[in-house]
């Protein structure tokens, strides 16, 4: 059976006293006498008596919790950003409460319905890669908490946004292929109906052009970048007639999975196709070859997500608008390009 909570007025009850003196001694009021505020404390210890924080939100219309909603966890990337976004945070004085989508908009939708029932003072988001329906990043507005996306969220919004210049940093990443000869570059992608992703298409397409270099649609490719779609869509590469020289793979777990693939073909890494991938995950300076990869300045973009969200709570009455804090990229070049 489920033991029902104990209330301030149980612990009346057993004292022969008001709940609102109970509740003045549990709050440490000096118009209670310290052998009630004793004997309170005590009998509370007794009972196993936790506080209602939800009750007390409400109340004083500040919880000092900020709700967080990520992707996924196991990524390096989203772990640093959330390690440096609650040491920030902490040191103001407010806890963080962590969610994650597992990339289904359907779970980051009830994840955004449980903070605002857990009256967070605010939310700092990433998006799922199937969200498009932007209705309940709407009902955070609506109901008057800051919100601040990072990494991946969109302009519509008109709200806080941290991040890299996803469009630049595939710039980056084809000259430095084409430096190295590189004439037939590949792209596995992320799905265009994501912003970060849909630049980071747009820029390798306008490199590969100012480059002239010509423009292969079967070499662009859009997925889900999980390591399972990075041996797929490799595999698939490898099929081609003419296949490519170099990849160019937008999340460091698919380019693990393209180089499973090429290992187990026989094929040289960097001599005969280079690959490149983005999120500088630990684990690419591990494998063999070393995987160069674009490193996003995880820690950068957490507390500046976090000093983002300080100062919305330091001017409430300062309307939300657009507010892009774009970092610059940087490629990490290792074996696998080299």
């Amino acid at each position: 059976m489920n033991k029902k909570r104990t209330t301030i007025k149980d612990i009346a009850n057993v004292l022969n006293i008001s709940p609102a003196a109970v509740s003045k001694a549990l709050h440490d009021d000096s118009r209670i006498s310290l052998k009630t505020k004793a004997a309170v404390k005590r009998v509370a210890k007794e009972l196993n008596y936790q506080p209602n924080h939800l009750a007390s939100a409400l109340r004083r219309g500040k919880s000092n919790l900020v709700g967080v909603v990520v992707p996924k966890t196991n990524s390096n990337f989203f772990s640093s950003v959330v390690e440096q976004m609650e040491a920030v945070l902490n040191k103001a004085g407010y806890n963080i409460i962590i969610t994650q989508s597992n990339e289904s908009f359907e779970k980051e939708c009830k994840n955004i319905d449980t903070l605002l029932y857990t009256q967070v003072d605010g939310i700092i988001a990433s998006m799922a890669n199937e969200t498009v329906d932007l209705s309940y990043y709407e009902k955070i507005k609506a109901n008057g908490i800051p919100l601040i996306l990072f990494d991946r969220g969109e302009n519509d919004l008109n709200v806080d946004y941290v991040g890299i210049d996803d469009y630049n940093s595939s710039h980056v990443i084809v000259e430095h292929l084409i430096s190295k000869g590189c004439k037939r570059i590949a792209h596995i992608g992320g799905y265009r109906r994501t912003r970060i992703f849909n630049n980071r298409i747009k820029g390798y397409i306008d490199a590969i052009s100012k480059n002239n270099l010509p423009i292969d649609d079967s070499l662009i490719i859009e997925s889900s970048l999980t390591l399972e779609d990075g041996r797929k869509e490799m595999a698939h590469l490898l099929q081609l007639k003419n296949r490519p020289d170099a990849v160019y793979v937008a999340s460091d777990y698919a380019a693990l999975g393209a180089l499973q693939v090429l290992n187990e073909n026989n094929i040289n890494v960097p001599e005969e196709i280079r690959l490149i991938g983005f999120g500088n995950e630990p684990f690419t300076s591990l494998v063999t070859p070393s995987i160069s990869s674009i490193d996003q300045h995880s820690k950068d973009i957490g507390r500046i997500a976090a000093e983002t969200f300080l100062k919305r709570v330091e001017e409430p009455k300062l309307k939300q608008s657009l507010n892009k804090i774009i970092l610059d990229a940087e490629l990490i070049i290792r074996d696998s390009s080299k």
